[in-house]
Formats: structure tokens, sequence, C-alpha cells
């Protein structure tokens, strides 16, 4: 995404000038990409030499899109070393490198822009306005369920994310997306968490269970397939940026679903209670047959009902890896009794319920990716739903699924303010 915006549509106010990738079949990929494109073809290091990358080079910008455990590193060696950086989601997985960033951005006076694409969707914008504009009064409580199907949800069970040491789990790659909406929705900070989940589909133990036994450790092999094998060479650039990468670092892309080594949850629960007064319920399942959201918001007012389906069905011989923006609203099959789409309707109290209009925009995440890419590139601008995000928004959003995951281990409520951060400790 980042490769085509720079050398695409803002191609006269960026540069894509080095890439630091450990990986060198990945690092070669990146670079045909840009030069494909009529650019001149970046120069390659290894992240090792992240400073000197950048004195090199005089870069002004770091774009971080390591793996989940290795963001902090990097974004605190880049601040020191004289870059802003932009960072994928989630800002960190744990307090202590959380700690970290927010004392390299105080002490460097850099910045640091958190990509919530979310944020910029046109019916969670809507959402927001909704919110923003007094039509449900001071909000109360909020409902808020998210189903990933077993294409897009299983996915995270076959490569990194898979061990909570890389990705915090789910309540923290996955849910730091749905924490960051509900603390811009209503516009507070969370300071309490109780968590309930476990793994409870996925894995081994779960495979044995229902009888799944002696499978492929990794979907890439010859023979017959089932629904939840990934095989990489059905897709031409899964096989060139994995596949054939693997040799250099081991790095497994299409790891059984149902083996040993998973460490995260597929089964999420949580209470969250807010600075302002509202309390959330929030849920995250990862085997649904369904992918979408609905979000209910009660307020002293009225209600505001947002439900998403972004695909109605997963259906056998439709494909086995997800698309590359697996978060996309994807094709349907065809009529079906839950048809893809989006629907917002406010009900304001001794009133019928009215569904507000949400603008068609084309694009990754609903139009998302566009606006925010406008916000990386342009700058923001005075957005008055407040979209773009820094490093502050990002620790406010990841506090819930740290928080969350001490609430796992421990089985009690954990107070936000007590995880480390600085940030949060002050309030």
């Amino acid at each position: 995404m980042y490769v085509d915006a720079i050398t695409g549509e803002y191609a006269d106010r960026a540069s894509l000038v080095a890439i630091g990738e450990p990986n060198p079949v990945r690092a070669q990929h990146h670079l045909e990409r840009v030069v494909s494109r009529g650019q001149d073809a970046p120069s390659l290091w290894s992240p090792d030499d992240l400073e000197e990358m950048i004195r090199a080079e005089r870069i002004d910008r770091v774009i971080v899109t390591a793996r989940d455990d290795q963001h902090a590193g990097l974004i605190v060696r880049s601040l020191e070393a004289g870059a802003d950086v932009v960072v994928e989601k989630p800002l960190t997985i744990d307090a202590e490198s959380a700690a970290a960033i927010e004392a390299a951005a105080e002490r460097t006076g850099r910045s640091v822009v958190l990509t919530f694409n979310y944020r910029y969707s046109p019916r969670n914008s809507a959402l927001r306005q909704v919110i923003q504009d007094g039509l449900i009064g001071q909000v109360t409580s909020i409902d808020f369920s998210w189903m990933l199907d077993t294409k897009h949800g299983a996915d995270y069970f076959r490569r990194w994310h898979r061990q909570k040491v890389h990705s915090g789990g789910l309540l923290v790659h996955k849910s730091s997306h749905h924490f960051d909406l509900v603390n811009w929705w209503i516009r507070s900070t969370p300071v309490r968490v109780f968590a309930s989940g476990g793994l409870r589909f996925y894995g081994d133990e779960n495979a044995a269970e229902r009888g799944l036994a002696d499978r492929p450790a990794r979907g890439t092999h010859d023979g017959d397939h089932d629904a939840f094998e990934l095989d990489l060479r059905d897709d031409p650039q899964l096989a060139q940026l994995y596949l054939d990468a693997e040799q250099h670092d081991g790095y497994l892309r299409d790891q059984d679903v149902f083996s040993s080594g998973i460490t995260i949850e597929d089964n999420l629960a949580l209470v969250v209670d807010y600075a302002s007064g509202a309390t959330l319920s929030y849920s995250l399942n990862a085997h649904a047959p369904w992918e979408g959201y609905r979000v209910a918001v009660n307020g002293t007012e009225g209600r505001a009902e947002l439900e998403v389906i972004e695909r109605g069905a997963v259906l056998a011989g439709e494909g086995l890896h997800p698309a590359l923006d697996p978060s996309a609203v994807h094709a349907g099959a065809g009529a079906s009794t839950r048809p893809e789409g989006e629907r917002l309707l406010v009900q304001r109290h001794w009133s019928e319920a009215v569904e507000v209009q949400i603008p068609a925009e084309a694009g990754g995440h609903g139009g998302g990716d566009a606006l925010l890419l406008a916000d990386v590139f342009v700058g923001p601008s005075d957005d008055p739903l407040g979209r773009p995000a820094d490093w502050t928004d990002g620790v406010q959003s990841i506090a819930v699924g740290i928080a969350g995951n001490r609430s796992l281990e421990t089985g009690q409520p954990v107070r936000v303010a007590d995880l480390g951060i600085p940030l949060l400790s002050r309030r």
C-alpha cells in the first residue's frame, strides 16, 4: 500500500529512497515494484543499520511495517536518529515498550503517526458524527461484537500472530483497531478492564477433541487440501513473498491452524469502564461463519446501531487464503440471506428509528485507506471528526488490550493507570 502510494498518487510529495528488510527475497520484491512504477531503485539495508540508513539517505520519515513486537525498537531508534515515524497498528504490544516510545517521543519532539484506517471508513465516521452531534445524548454504554470468519480469522493462526510474544494476541494486534474506534467515538479514555476468553477452536488440543488428527504441518503440500489449509503456490505474490523467501529466515506463512504452539486466544470478551462513566461490552470471535461487526451505542436520549457485514458466508472451494487486504468489503457469492452491506440506525426516545445514509466510497476499508494516505502524505487537514491519530492514541488503544491480557492471566480486573505507562498514570 505504501509503495504504491509513494510511487503513484504521492510521487510529487515523497520518494522511497531506502528499504530496511532482513529477508533479501522480500527486499528485492519491493525494490522491483518501485522500479516497475518508473522510480529510482531504493537502496537496501539491514534493520541493524537503521541509524546509518537514516543518516546516509537523509531520511525524513520512516514507515514501520515490521512484526508487532519489533515496532517499539524501530520507532525509538528512528526518533533518536532524527526521523519522524509512521507506524501500522498496534503501536507496540506491552506496557514497557509503550513507555519507551513515550519517553523517546517526548525527548526528541518528533512525530509518530498511527495509521488507524478504520477511523476513516465512512460508516465509522458516520457513527462518530451521530454521537458528536448529540443525537443520542450522553453515551452511557456500548455493546460491540466483532466476527472474524474462518477465512480471515483463521489466518491469524497460521502466521507469526499465533504467538502472543510476537503479536500481543488478538486483543492487541486486532482489537486495538476496535478499542481505538470506541475511544474516538465517545471521546473518552479507558480506566479499567476485565477480560475472559481462551483458545477454544484452533490448536492441536481442540483439533484432537473433534477428531482432526494427523494433519499436515503446513498448507503447501501435494494432495488434497481442506478449507483451513493455505497453499502458498495458489497465489503468485504469496509464493514470492513467503515460499521463495523462507530459505533465508525459516519463516513459515502457511502453518496448520490446528497444530501446536498457538498461544493466543480465539474467543474473547471484555468489560471496559471509561473515564466518562460509559461501559463497553466487547466480544471477538475468530472462527465465525460470516465476517463483520455490530455496534450499539446507548445514550441518555436514544440509541445508535451500526451493523456491517463484510462477508456473508465462507463457502467451500471459493479460495483458501484471504485477500491481500482482508479487511476490505468482499464481493458476495450471489443471493444470500446475509447480504454484504452496512446500515446505521438512530432511534431517539419516543421516536421511530431513522436510517442514516452512509456515503459510498471505493477502496480498502470502505474508502478509508485513501483518506488515511492523504493525511499521511499531504498532512492532516482541519478535520472536524478528529481522525488523524498519533502515538498517544496508539497508547490509549493498546492499553485496553494489554490490561485485558493481564486480566486473562490473573482473573482480576486491571486498572490501566497501573500498567506503568506514564501517559496513563498521569490521569
